[in-house]
């Protein structure tokens, strides 16, 4: 009976730790797992980078819009406006929702890929947006997809 008790506790407590917040975005903060070697390059320059492939590396850039329901993604804004998506590997760790106005560096690997409707209607869920945003979607997107391991709050 008494390890029943214990195997229930312990489980009960990693469903408690997992189910925490991440801690705030503050300068310093590593969130995944973060190699401090090598450079960044600019959000701004990752797409000539990738060039017919992919890129393998750290991007730096500010955090427009972080997904609401479990912060698997975010999106890096460039100076034209359009932004670059970044999105966990395999749910492996969790950003803040105050992320959002923060410059992080990203470190994973970047394509070119296709996003179809229905994936763009589920960002558009996560982040929050109304029934009539979500339904003017309607044809798929190619853009820039980082797959991270590992984001640093750098500003």
């Amino acid at each position: 009976m008494k390890r029943i008790l214990v195997v229930f506790a312990a489980v009960i407590f990693s469903v408690t730790l997992d189910a925490q917040d991440p801690s705030p975005a503050v300068p310093g903060v590593v969130y995944g797992n973060f190699s401090e070697k090598g450079s960044p390059v600019s959000v701004n320059d990752l797409e000539k980078k990738i060039g017919g492939d992919k890129y393998e590396g750290k991007v730096k850039g500010k955090v427009v819009e972080v997904c609401q329901a479990m912060g698997c993604w975010a999106k890096l804004q460039k100076e034209d406006g359009s932004i670059i998506m970044i999105k966990v590997k395999d749910h492996e760790f969790a950003m803040p929702k105050d992320i959002v106005g923060k410059t992080v560096i990203a470190e994973g690997e970047a394509k070119m890929k296709q996003t179809s409707v229905a994936q763009l209607k589920h960002y558009a869920e996560d982040a929050g947006k109304s029934k009539e945003e979500i339904e003017k979607i309607k044809e798929p997107k190619t853009e820039v997809l980082m797959t991270i391991k590992g984001v640093k709050v750098v500003e």
